[in-house]
């Protein structure tokens, strides 16, 4: 499944916290586990949201709920404890039951009465990559000091809203939040969208107007794309930087620009100082505190979270709802991402209008998002990308056979995983390998096991792809691609 971040577990049941290791690791989840001191230090030194499985601990669940407001919790044992950080109970270990409680946990956001400084951080910025935790870390240090901030970057990475996370944990933060972009304004024009104008101080200017700096007053002025402001805009700039004092294009009249400066631009300031088309005074009185934004291909594992925030800012624009599959996220996680967050939200929206309501799954993917085509599919031996699926599809329930026990990570009841495979009688002895004291290589067993029944599938159905698809609970293009992998044909 696609899920960020790492997931506590906290649990005097060794054989339960030892069954709970090996199902989160075949899912590909992050966990840890240690002593109860090493645990709870380490909780209280975990900024953003985390998730934790909580069994047979002190102290006990009802503590650590209000303890720690800013996790998410998921209890394995049956609880009259109730909190909003409290997601639900987990008694039996089933696979259905803890993905969709992670699948929660993935989308949860902290609920402040009072939005603290963290909350507001968290809610702006999303993602616990070593990144972003570096950036939230300098936010931190600089919001409630008065130095100018300069925000470094590709275009897309989301400068504009570490800037308003500055500007709502400053001491301005009760005062406005005004936005100018330096390159989307005309030259001529620029002047009097920062300092105003006097009625009369050109043609067309019928009336007096503040500019962006008097707009801003008491609070914080955001100068996007600074590198592309002109350079004798950038003199006129550096002037009020040094003395706060400007005047309106046609006044004469002083005033004073009480308002924080923050600079951005995903241009390399130091090589425009050389080619002489950015002013080397400017560019240290902005550059008191920088902070590089990092690509978003620099913090992949970021992707789920991002995922799922974009999945709700946009689900009501197009009233719809949506999600991705574990080898859906895997594979954006593998691309380079030039456009960034940006085209990461462009991407979501596509998938709303080709995929409402759906499931995107791989081949449901744009080509260049895909990191396994078709060839390189029949060409990949089996790996962690089909693992899931290959035995979600081979335990999935048959025809007489309840859900709840067809969930092979349900260990509850001995012998359920022969009970399991009845109905495949020409299927390897599965509970054989796993009781063997030798060693058994799982990828090449699951692999022949997933062979077979695609063969038996495509025999049962008469060779027709698309019933046989039905047959195991899957797309056709998702088991035609598998055909192309292990090189089955339709005569068999």
């Amino acid at each position: 499944m696609g899920f960020n971040g790492c997931v506590l577990i906290m649990d005097h049941q060794q054989e339960r916290r030892s069954r709970l290791e090996a199902i989160l690791s075949f899912m590909q989840v992050t966990w840890r586990s240690g002593s109860r001191q090493e645990d709870l230090t380490w909780l209280q030194q975990q900024a953003g949201p985390l998730t934790v499985l909580v069994g047979d601990i002190q102290p006990s669940l009802a503590q650590l709920l209000v303890d720690f407001p800013q996790h998410a919790f998921i209890s394995l044992e049956p609880t009259t404890s109730a909190a909003p950080n409290l997601l639900g109970t987990l008694p039996k270990l089933t696979y259905d039951a803890l993905t969709s409680l992670l699948q929660q946990a993935l989308q949860w956001q902290p609920h402040c009465e009072v939005p603290d400084a963290e909350c507001q951080l968290h809610n702006l910025l999303i993602g616990n990559s070593p990144a972003m935790m570096e950036v939230k870390n300098l936010i931190r240090q600089v919001a409630n000091k008065p130095a100018n901030v300069l925000l470094l970057g590709e275009s897309g990475t989301g400068k504009e809203v570490i800037a308003r996370a500055i500007h709502l944990l400053s001491l301005q933060a009760q005062g406005p939040f005004v936005p100018i972009n330096c390159g989307a304004i005309p030259a001529e024009l620029l002047e009097s969208e920062l300092f105003g104008h006097e009625k009369g101080a050109f043609t067309g200017a019928i009336s007096a107007r503040k500019g962006r700096f008097e707009m801003a007053a008491g609070g914080t002025l955001f100068l996007d794309e600074i590198g592309d402001m002109p350079l004798p805009m950038q003199v006129k700039l550096l002037r009020v930087l040094q003395e706060r004092t400007f005047e309106r294009v046609g006044g004469t009249r002083s005033i004073t620009a009480k308002v924080r400066v923050i600079a951005a631009t995903h241009r390399d300031l130091e090589q425009m100082i050389a080619e002489q088309r950015f002013r080397e005074d400017l560019y240290y009185r902005l550059n008191v505190f920088p902070i590089e934004a990092p690509a978003l291909r620099q913090r992949q594992q970021d992707i789920p979270l991002l995922l799922a925030e974009l999945i709700e800012r946009h689900q009501q624009t197009h009233q719809a709802k949506l999600s991705f599959s574990a080898e859906a996220v895997r594979s954006l996680q593998e691309w380079h991402w030039p456009g960034n967050v940006r085209e990461l939200s462009n991407l979501v929206e596509r998938m709303f209008i080709l995929c409402p309501n759906q499931r995107v799954q791989l081949a449901d993917l744009p080509g260049k998002y895909r990191s396994y085509d078709n060839e390189q599919l029949s060409q990949t031996p089996f790996d962690e990308l089909d693992e899931q699926a290959a035995l979600s599809a081979i335990f999935r329930s048959s025809e007489g056979v309840e859900e709840e026990e067809a969930d092979f990570f349900n260990f509850q009841a001995e012998g359920e995983l022969d009970e399991l495979t009845a109905d495949a009688d020409e299927l390897p002895d599965l509970t054989a390998h796993l009781l063997s004291s030798e060693e058994v290589n799982l990828k090449e067993m699951l692999a022949n096991i997933e062979m077979d029944m695609i063969s038996q599938a495509l025999e049962v159905n008469e060779n027709v792809v698309a019933r046989a698809a039905k047959h195991l609970g899957m797309r056709r293009t998702t088991l035609v691609e598998k055909m192309k992998k292990y090189g089955i044909s339709r005569e068999g």
